[in-house]
This record gives structure tokens, sequence and C-alpha cells, in this order.
């Protein structure tokens, strides 16, 4: 049984010692905002009251007030160095950090990082209670775990539930940033951000970052950014002032069965290269559209998200083998890794999964260098434009749409109408392979004729 719980013979009945050395390393952050005051007599100072009645009353368009943000933090080192969310401190003019001892100072942000969402704080004092960190990757679904923050302002609170899921990402958007939540049930609200989800050994496993809820409230989902994952950003932020990350330079997706089926693969693993960077390390190391990336370093890849972040935190200028499929073969290719830039981010999104298509029920026509203007692609992209897609075809089925441009079938380049119907011809009792183009975007989608 884990040291500092409470038992007999059975149930687990108290938490009260794992609590009582997680507590005094938890913190209240206190962020305060200048904002403008809103105008409390817009129609008094109008031209129209003015002209008539002339002067009006003060007008408070230029008045300032001050916004608060309450969240949480983690001491992580007795130096006075905090651990919190991005989003608690963000355009904060003054920030306070609260200690459970009654102690209240003022922190400067040593460092912030938006796209995992955490920040570096640093408060004048010493000798102060630490979070150990845990290993996240050792975390097993099932779990127990306990948050602990100041949910909603009323004090210090601790929460107990499970380790609902591991490897969650909320960004279905592709924003950009670099998520693989831990998921609990252990209710976290607002005022939690940045507070300490734990192991019942009192080791931080995870920084409570979000909650997923139609009402603003806790209905049972919650997520934490992994302690492992925190640790990296952290040292960077604590040594650099700012976090680098590494870079493939490819745009991937995951390998559906029918993606498997038609890229000639044995079963369904890894994920597939939709395009590559020009000029990008990637490029540089010989990988090509098409490939499918089996492992990273020796280890598995089976999701996207997963290898991105495992890319990223490698530092730039690192050299990774990838072990890649291409026409049926395996090969080992090392790449060194280049730095991700906002520009590179861009270039680089996962994709998501695609759904099925058929044969094809869709009417094309050749991509001129106008046409691909309108359609926001570079008037250089070839393929063939979808004029209309039959709502009762499986093109429709699959999601394909006017104005997506095919470029390739079963990896063949295709110009018109009579290359894709030829390239189609090839594909024989597996799915067909298109690689779809919207908006700039390269996705391919398996295609079952029959």
């Amino acid at each position: 049984m884990p040291e500092g719980v409470a038992h007999l013979n059975g149930p687990i009945l108290s938490y009260a010692d794992v609590v009582q050395t997680v507590a005094p390393a938890v913190v209240t952050i206190r962020a305060s905002h200048r904002v403008r005051a809103p105008q409390q007599f817009p129609f008094f100072n109008s031209p129209f009251f003015q002209q008539f009645f002339g002067g009006g009353v003060p007008n408070n368009q230029n008045k300032m007030e001050e916004e608060l943000a309450l969240g949480s933090g983690v001491i992580v080192r007795p130096d006075g160095h905090i651990l919190t969310n991005y989003h608690v401190i963000d355009g904060a003019q003054e920030i306070k950090v609260d200690l459970t001892n009654q102690h209240t100072y003022s922190a400067k942000v040593v460092g912030s990082d938006e796209p995992s969402d955490l920040a570096v704080l640093k408060i004048s004092a010493s000798g102060l209670p630490v979070l150990q960190l845990g290993d996240s990757d050792k975390v097993r679904v099932g779990d127990v775990c306990l948050a602990v923050g100041n949910p909603l302002g009323v004090g210090q609170s601790v929460t107990q539930g499970i380790i609902s899921a591991k490897g969650r990402t909320t960004d279905i958007l592709g924003s950009g940033s670099f998520e693989d939540f831990l998921q609990t049930d252990a209710a976290i609200n607002k005022g939690n951000s940045g507070g300490a989800l734990v192991n019942t050994r009192g080791e931080l496993i995870g920084i409570n970052s979000q909650i997923l809820s139609s009402n603003g409230g806790f209905i049972g989902i919650g997520f934490a950014i992994p302690s492992n994952m925190a640790k990296n950003v952290m040292d960077q932020l604590i040594q650099k002032g700012k976090v680098q990350r590494g870079m493939l330079g490819v745009t991937i997706q995951p390998v559906t069965s029918d993606l498997a089926a038609g890229l000639g693969l044995k079963q369904v693993g890894g994920v597939l290269v939709s395009s590559v960077v020009p000029g990008g390390p990637a490029a540089q190391a010989g990988i090509k559209q098409g490939d499918v990336i089996l492992q990273l370093n020796g280890t598995d890849v089976n999701d996207t998200n997963e290898l991105r972040n495992d890319v990223a935190a490698d530092s730039p200028g690192t050299e990774v083998t990838l072990t890649i499929s291409r026409n049926g073969k395996q090969e080992q290719v090392k790449v060194r890794l280049g730095a991700l830039t906002p520009e590179a981010a861009q270039q680089t999104q996962s994709s998501g999964p695609s759904g099925k298509s058929n044969q094809l029920g869709v009417t094309v026509e050749p991509l001129t260098s106008d046409l691909a203007a309108q359609l926001g692609l570079s008037r250089t992209t070839q393929g063939v434009a979808i004029d209309s897609v039959d709502p009762n075809g499986p093109a429709a089925q699959a999601g394909l749409q006017a104005g997506d441009v095919i470029q390739q079938a079963n990896q063949r380049p295709v110009h018109s109408a009579a290359e894709l119907q030829s390239a189609l011809q090839s594909t024989g009792n597996r799915p067909a392979l298109l690689l779809v183009n919207r908006g700039g975007q390269k996705l391919y989608v398996a295609v079952p004729l029959k």
C-alpha cells in the first residue's frame, strides 16, 4: 500500500497524510489586468444629445478598471520557482501569490509558453515546500489521483478521482498547441487551473489545465498537462526563458484500415506523410509524400499527436531515426530536426482522420492557375478541381466537397478527368488512394471502389 494512505483491510479510508504533504506546495495565484471600463452613458455623450442639449455627462471611455484572474500554481523549487498555466497569467500587469502559511508575495514571470499552456513564476522566498515530480509516462488508466487547487476562490480544496484516459487532445481546430492530456474525473473547476494533480504517493503527475463542460461547471471531464511534458517546458523556461522545439517538416495523418489497404500495408499502423515541406529536415533526409512512419528511434508510432509531441520534445539539431514503409518495404532514415517556428507550425499541422469515398460521384475540371488562385492555392498547384458532388454518392459520404482538388490517384499525378479515370482503373481490389488538397492542406483519402 502506498505510504501515507490509511486503510482497514481493503478500502482506502483517507488520503490525509498525502494531502498534508502536498498542500503546502500548492499556491493561489491572483493575476490583475487593466482593462478599459465600459462607457456608462453612451447616449448622453452622443453627437445627437450634445447638439440639442449641450454638454452631456463626463465620458469615462478612457477610464481603466482592474480585472482579477484567479488560478493555482505548484512550487517546484525551494527558491521560489512556481509552475502554473499560461492562461492564468497571460497579459497580467501584476501577479500575487498566496501561500498556505498566509504569506503573500509579488511574482515575476520567468518565462511562458502558450503552445503548452505553461508558465514559470518566481517569488523572493527560500526554503519553500516543493512537490516532487512523478513520471507521468508510468501513470495508468484507473490509477487514483488527487486534484489540489483553489476552485472558484473558495480556498484550497482537494478532490479525488481516477485517471480516466491518457493522450487526450482538445486541439480539434489545429491551433498549434501541444497537448497530451491526462484526463481525470477528479473535480476541476475555474481556479483549479495551474494546480496540482498528484498520485497517492504525493508526486506531481500533472498540472490541471482545462475542463470539458457545456455549462462551465464540473461534469467529470478534466484535463491535466503530464508532468514529463511540464518538466521539459519548465526546465527550458528557467534556463533560457523560452521553449525550443524540434520539427520534422511533414504533415501527417492517421493510417485507417482503408488507407492501409490502399497503401498495400500488411497491417494498420504508423502515420502517413501527406505532405513534405520543401527544403525542410524530412525533405533533406529523403522522406517522401506517401511514406508511412512506423517508428521513431525504435519506438512504435501509431498516433499523430504523440509523434508530433515526441519530436517537439527534442531540441533543434537532434538527429532522430525514423523507420518508414515505402512501396511495401521498410527502411530507416536519419533526420536532423529543424526548429519549429510559428511559420513552420502552419505548414506542418497534423491532419485528422479521413472518411470513406468511392468511384466517385464527382465531376472535375483541370486546375488552371486562375482557378487555383480562386481556391486559395498557389498558382502552380497541379490536379483536378471537383466541380460538383453527387449527394448520394460515395464522395459525399467521404466528405469530399466542391472546390477540393484531387492531385493524385493511386499515387499517380492527375491533371484531367481522363487521367483520373485511368488512374482509378489500376486500383484492383484495393481501395483507391486519393491525395486531396483543400485550401492548401493535403490529405490522403482511401476510396473503396466496390
